[in-house]
């Protein structure tokens, strides 16, 4: 197995980036190297090599395994679940070995941090798989996801606001970017994301009305899991910005291009006006399982918690209004490649 980088949850300093970035070593070789993100959701991997513009990358991996099914409830990991995430990570480790990775990091969010087996699991999973999956802390989660999409910000002055709506949990971090390079100003976790917040309300309505005021309670709780981040926002609303980098966002992003089959190429780095996500999310929490599985970029997989990621965006469009939202496919496993690829000397 790759070496796995021991990388401690540090808690942002005056510079967040510079502590990101300490002096680099020397670069005596060229590594090959690894990321993975286990949410509650999704299993993702990149593995990746440096380059002159930062990093390209040479394999992918990306499986659902839901990993939180049922916690709500048990607040534990089920067999099941692990054992569809352990099937995953094997992927991902035979994929490690045979890019020839010799730098890897591995994460584990919002699943692993609350579930009190989440310990044992993380055992299981090195014991089977020989992956070291480390548990981050929200704060080392908000950060990571705003190093690996932060450059995708359109070009402004004022604050800007970086969300990533999970499974388990949706982070959000204010930044600064007046000197050129990030510095984050102010962050907060809220313990919902689109699989939590699916099996707090259900997911079985018989009628658009029902289904209507299911959603309106959903942006309700929202709403006030952010209501102490947003005192803490500038009181001033002008020249703001806005960027997510979710399954949320890129999805609804492909219902608002209508594109048959999801393409990343038009999705990251893709602006469109907010309200345009506000009337799409407004149709699609009316519509019915079987509807909302017709848009091809959604489908069965994703039609039960698009509606739970629509009343998270949106109430994060209600603290933040920019006219514009900002769409980014990376994040997390982006984020790792470019603070390990940073202690190696490499620019990123």
């Amino acid at each position: 197995m790759p070496q796995q980088a021991a990388m401690a949850p540090q808690a942002p300093a005056q510079d967040p980036v510079s502590a990101e970035f300490p002096p680099p070593r020397p670069r005596a070789q060229r590594h090959t190297y690894g990321a993975i993100d286990l949410g509650t959701n999704n299993c993702r991997l990149l593995v990746a090599r440096p380059c002159e513009s930062g990093f390209t990358v040479i394999d992918a991996f990306s499986r659902v395994v839901r990993l939180g099914e049922g916690m709500a409830t048990s607040g534990k990991i089920s067999e099941a679940a692990q054992d569809r995430a352990v099937a995953a990570l094997s992927v991902c480790a035979e994929k490690l070995k045979r890019r020839r990775v010799s730098l890897a990091r591995s994460v584990a969010t919002e699943a692993c941090r609350r579930a009190v087996n989440g310990r044992q699991f993380v055992e299981r999973v090195r014991r089977e798989t020989g992956i070291c999956l480390d548990i981050i802390s929200p704060e080392e989660e908000a950060r990571l996801a705003m190093l690996g999409c932060h450059r995708l910000l359109e070009p402004g002055d004022g604050p800007a606001l970086i969300f990533d709506i999970g499974g388990g949990s949706t982070e959000l971090v204010l930044i600064d970017t007046d000197g050129g390079e990030p510095r984050i100003k102010c962050w907060w976790s809220a313990p919902w994301g689109v699989y939590s917040l699916t099996e707090s309300e259900g997911r079985d309505f018989p009628n658009r009305e029902e289904r209507l005021a299911a959603y309106v309670r959903m942006r309700e709780r929202v709403r006030h899991a952010f209501r102490r981040f947003s005192e803490l926002l500038p009181a001033s609303k002008e020249d703001i910005r806005l960027m997510g980098t979710s399954g949320t966002v890129t999805t609804l992003a492909s219902v608002y291009l209508a594109l048959p089959s999801y393409d990343r190429r038009a999705v990251d780095g893709l602006r469109m006006p907010a309200a345009a996500m506000r009337e799409i999310s407004e149709m699609l929490s009316g519509m019915s399982h079987e509807e909302r599985s017709r848009f091809p970029c959604i489908g069965h997989e994703r039609a039960d918690l698009v509606v739970a990621g629509c009343a998270i965006l949106e109430a994060i469009m209600d603290i933040w209004p920019a006219e514009m939202l900002g769409v980014a496919d990376r994040g997390i496993r982006e984020g790792i490649l470019r603070s390990l690829m940073a202690r190696d000397g490499h620019p990123i």
